[in-house]
This record gives C-alpha cells, sequence and structure tokens, in this order.
C-alpha cells in the first residue's frame, strides 16, 4: 500500500476511530456498532476501505468476522513522515534560539519594590 492511500484512509474520522477501537485487540462489527454508534451497513464500508488500505485484517469466528489492526502501515506512515518532523524540531529550535538572543531583560517585581 501507498503512503496517500493510507492517508486517505485515515483522513475519515470514523475510520481514526475505528482503528482507536480495534487498536487494542479484535472486534466484531457488532462491537464496532457499539462503540461507533454508527448502523452496521457503514462501519462495513469504512472496513472496506481499512482492508483495501491494508490497515485490518478480518477473521472468521464462526459467523463472525473479527477485525484487527495492522501496524505496518501506519509505521511505514510514520517512516515517511519523520524527516518532516526532524525539520520542524529544527525550526522550533531556531525560532527559541532568536528569541532567547533578542528577549529584552524584564525587571522582576520584587526588585521594582525594593527601590521603591
Amino acid at each position: 500500500m501507498t503512503s496517500t492511500t493510507v492517508l486517505e484512509a485515515i483522513a475519515e474520522p470514523t475510520r481514526r476511530r475505528i482503528l482507536d477501537a480495534i487498536r487494542d485487540g479484535e472486534r466484531s462489527v457488532g462491537d464496532l456498532v457499539e462503540i461507533i454508534g454508527m448502523h452496521q451497513p457503514g462501519i462495513s464500508r469504512h472496513l472496506k476501505v481499512l482492508r483495501d488500505a491494508g490497515l485490518v485484517e478480518v477473521r472468521r469466528d464462526a459467523q463472525r468476522r473479527l477485525y484487527r489492526l495492522r501496524a505496518q502501515p501506519l509505521m511505514e506512515l510514520d517512516q515517511w513522515l519523520e524527516p518532516y518532523r526532524l525539520e520542524w524540531s529544527n525550526r522550533l529550535d531556531n525560532l527559541e534560539r532568536h528569541l532567547e538572543r533578542t528577549a529584552k531583560p524584564t525587571m522582576s517585581t520584587d526588585s521594582t519594590k525594593e527601590k521603591s
């Protein structure tokens, strides 16, 4: 799967809520209906998108289908995002240094009271 496919899948808030719900373990569609508060056909449509993006796996347990998280696509997305996080961290560090260099010293209120 591509990063674009994963990003498109997780752009929708309901899909992120589904991923949150299955992060700690398998859930049936019925469980997800209760947790998310959406009708079964809507949950099933979102699960199909997540499955197509490689973000969930499904296994049959008798009549139920149990969904679980596949973390690999998210790890790949995290690796792709790492240089951007580093760039922003460097920019914020540079801003902090600039502000420290250019900040004017201020007098504390305690020393102002002593001079009065």
